[in-house]
């Protein structure tokens, strides 16, 4: 389940050029880039997010990929490939290393989403309603650093206060030019 429900966080570190922040007012409040400016737990309205649709919303803070980690998405899931798990026999593939699995990397868009000025804003209830396209580029190994930009790409009146939110996220390897995953998530919104 996402939660987006207050979770905040400090400012990405921004390495190179980046597109301009998205600005989007709201009578006093105005949403730019990962901060909310004036706006504290306050009720969004649709409008709001349509006003938003085909800009960057999110881009989060870069996460280190560790072994620990992979080993332990290993454990939870019984997914124990050797090119996951095994650094000695990764180490003689063509890769050269061990990879994270491509599930765990998506498993961790929630994480990544929650950095974003929509988690802080006030919904009755959020979650989970699929992906429509998942494509995994790149692989990532223990030691790549990784981040999320995340763009909204449609929103659909689903009922009464009911809304279903699709979000183009592309997962960054910082200092590849290619992406480790690009992935489209559904969440179904209730205001």
């Amino acid at each position: 389940m996402v939660r987006w429900s207050g979770q905040t966080r400090g400012q990405p570190d921004r390495v190179g050029p980046e597109p301009g922040p998205v600005e989007v007012q709201m009578s006093d409040e105005k949403i730019s880039g990962n901060s909310v400016q004036g706006m504290d737990e306050k009720k969004i309205k649709p409008r709001l997010l349509k006003k938003m649709l085909g800009q960057e919303f999110c881009l989060s803070d870069w996460l280190t990929m560790t072994q620990d980690r992979i080993n332990a998405f290993a454990d939870c899931t019984e997914d124990h490939q050797w090119i996951h798990v095994d650094l000695e026999r990764a180490s003689r593939s063509p890769l050269k290393s061990t990879i994270a699995h491509g599930f765990l990397l998506l498993s961790l868009l929630p994480h990544f989403l929650a950095q974003s000025p929509l988690a802080r804003i006030k919904v009755r209830m959020i979650f989970n309603y699929g992906l429509d396209r998942i494509r995994f580029i790149q692989p990532v190994r223990p030691g790549d650093r990784i981040r999320n930009r995340a763009v909204l790409k449609e929103i659909k009146r689903k009922g009464f206060r009911r809304w279903l939110v699709k979000i183009e996220n592309t997962l960054e390897i910082d200092g590849n030019p290619k992406p480790a995953l690009v992935a489209e998530l559904l969440v179904f919104v209730i205001f």
